[in-house]
Formats: C-alpha cells, structure tokens, sequence
C-alpha cells in the first residue's frame, strides 16, 4: 500500500514527538508498505550535510526529498528501516497542514496517515483514506471545532488514540463522535529488537564508567511535571545510591546540576536513542516521577491525563523494575503485578518504595519479568498491523 504521512514535527530533533513519528512511520514500513513522510522545512531542523536529495517544485513550493541520511537521523532515532523524507517548504506552519495535502494528492496515496487534525480534514475533503493519530486534547479557539469536523465528515477515516483516557476527553468535554468501528486505541511502542542481549546492571555500569553503587534511573527530557525536583528528592534521601537523569537538553541540564546538591547525581545530557537500551540496562530500578501535571517541550499542553509514555515500554523491554507515579492512564498498561505505585507529591512514600526494591533484588527481577511478557504485545509493528486492520 502506497502511504503518504504528514507530521509537524521538527525532523531531525530531539522531541519525543519527533521520536514516535519516526517510529510509526517505521513500522509501517517494516509492514512492506511504500511510505513517505512529509514534514515542515525549517532552517533549524536538518543538518545541512544530510540535505543531498531531489528538489522538485510543488505549486510554487520547493521541496527536498532526500534519502535517509544512513548516520544522522538512524543514530538519533534508533532506526534500522529507511524510509523517504520529503521537507516542504512553507510560509506558515499553518498553511504547512494544507500544502502537504495538496502534495499528498499528486502523489495518489492509498492511504494518509497524519497527526495534524487539519491535515486529516483536508484529507477527508479531497477524498483520501484518513488516519488520525491523536496524542493530547483540542487547545486553542478552534482546536476543538477541527476535531469534531474530523469526527463528522464522510469518508474511510480511523481515530488512533495513544490512550482511552483521551479518547474519553474527546468525547466527554469536546463532544467529538466517531462510530466504535473508526476508532482504535493505539498506546506507543518499542522495538523489542533493541532490547536484546543487554548486560546486567554492573556490567552496564562498569561500560559507562558509572559506580557500582545501586542505581536509579530516569530517562527522558526534563520538562516541567517530569519529576526531576521528586528525583533530586530522593537522591537526597537515599544517599547510597546513584541517580542518573539520561536526556534533556543543555539549557535544561545546566539547570539542575546546579540545583543538584547530593553528589551522588548524575545528568548525563542528550543521548541518542540508539544508545539508550545500554543506558536503561544500567539501572536497578527505573523511574517515572510524573506530576500530576505534565508538559511537553512547548509547555502549553498539560498530558497527564492521556499520556502514552513511550519510555514506559522501554523500560518494561529493558527488564528492570519499574517505580512510576500513580496516574490512571498508566494504568492502562501497568498493573501491582509489574510496577510499583506511588502518589505523584508523596516523597516519603517513594522513598519507602524505593529503598524496598533496591534492598531485595529478588521482588525487583519479579516486577521486570512481568513487564517484559506484558511489552510483548506492545511492539511499534504490532501497533502499525492494529491500525490498519480492517480499514481496507
């Protein structure tokens, strides 16, 4: 099947938006499908070495559709599929949503995949088969009306929702329909291929030069309602143990280093997603310190209600044992069998349960075990085969 997906995402970046388009589109691939991505230029977003493609000109526009650069954008993305990259150049982001439809139709697609709500109403309008992938609730004065345009037009369209929390808002506080059969719950993914052959915890720690002291982890940005103030809390708390924050951006990281006063902290800055498994092997447990407030890189969303963590699933494929925040749309995929729960703004509950799992490895390989089986079905390729199953 011949597949155009359209994404505003920045390509290449470090957002974790940016991350599971890259992932979705891959899966699809991987599924024998002929996809192309199409996202905004931007001056920013590519390095200009990685720019030696095909320029064509569409109604006026210029785009640049190269291959996929074999070392940038795999080792930032932890890709083995490649897959056509086309940067369409646009006066306004806005504006982007219906030139990359118009750029869809010239290349008669079987089928477009999308997560701009503009994007798929275009798409509906000039008759194409829709996906619309969905990861946080309708902002903004007409946020909420492009969703339920979305939910009433005619034609072969699916809601894919990271979340039944979310599909809940949509319908609850925005009145946006759509019939069961156009509607799949979607939650992110891993590849579970990357997860293979990982080191124990202190082989992984001697590779990274880290101490053998037990070691807890967080990967990810640091954004507000990430937990990193819950984070240094704990390290406070528990000074035997190593802290080890993987990710977030310099500004960020800078930041809280200076607001680290235990030494046993470490920010380990930006890593690419490649080598993030070998990071995640080095650690005894693995924390999500949600809020009960979470925001993206734009910091105008708040997801805690309908997130999908895309670092939940590598920590289960990682297999080790998992501390998160007890926010109901975790719950979802986590359960007391294969994590251990804590209120968001309750320290001292955390520091009992930490010092609980890292005292008694046995409970740890308990918890990791039942999360590994359970991420089996979670699989970025099993989740591409759900969404268009039954949609042809």
């Amino acid at each position: 099947m011949k597949i155009v997906a359209i994404a505003a995402s920045r390509i290449p970046s470090d957002t974790a938006n940016s991350i599971q388009v890259m992932k979705a589109c891959q899966a699809l691939v991987q599924l024998g499908h002929d996809l192309r991505l199409i996202v905004p230029a931007n001056p920013d977003s590519h390095p200009p070495s990685t720019l030696h493609g095909l320029r064509s000109s569409v109604s006026g526009l210029r785009s640049l559709i190269p291959r996929l650069p074999s070392d940038e954008i795999t080792s930032l993305y932890g890709l083995q599929t490649a897959f056509p990259i086309e940067w369409l150049s646009s006066f306004d982001r806005r504006l982007f949503t219906w030139q990359a439809v118009q750029r869809a139709c010239a290349l008669k697609p079987d089928l477009l995949y999308t997560w701009s709500v503009h994007s798929s109403v275009f798409g509906l309008l000039a008759h194409l088969p829709v996906i619309f992938e969905i990861h946080i609730q309708p902002s903004g004065w007409f946020g909420p009306s492009w969703h339920r345009a979305f939910g009433r037009l005619h034609g072969r369209k699916r809601l894919a929702s990271i979340t039944r929390a979310l599909v809940d808002v949509l319908q609850d506080q925005f009145d946006v329909r759509l019939a069961p059969h156009e509607i799949v719950i979607a939650p992110n993914g891993v590849d579970l291929e990357r997860f293979t052959s990982l080191p124990d915890p202190v082989t992984a720690r001697r590779q990274l030069n880290l101490t053998e002291s037990p070691t807890v982890m967080c990967t990810g940005h640091l954004y507000a309602g990430r937990g990193v103030e819950l984070f240094l809390d704990l390290a406070r708390r528990i000074p035997s143990a190593q802290f080890v924050w993987v990710g977030g951006r310099p500004q960020d990281v800078e930041q809280w280093r200076a607001k680290a006063s235990s030494p046993n902290v470490i920010f380990t800055g930006f890593i690419p997603n490649r080598d993030l498994p070998f990071y995640q092997s080095a650690a005894d447990v693995l924390l999500m310190p949600y809020a009960r407030s979470i925001f993206g890189s734009s910091g105008s969303a708040d997801s805690a209600a309908v997130a999908s963590p895309m670092k939940m699933f590598e920590y289960m494929a990682a297999e080790r044992a998992i501390l998160t925040s007890d926010l109901p749309v975790i719950r979802e995929v986590l359960n007391e069998s294969n994590a251990v729960f804590c209120p968001p703004d309750d320290a001292a509950a955390w520091q009992v349960a930490l010092e609980g799992l890292l005292s008694y490895a046995p409970r740890r390989l308990m918890f990791a075990k039942q999360a590994r089986l359970v991420v089996e079905n979670y699989t970025w390729l099993a989740r591409a085969r759900k969404l268009l199953d039954g949609l042809f």
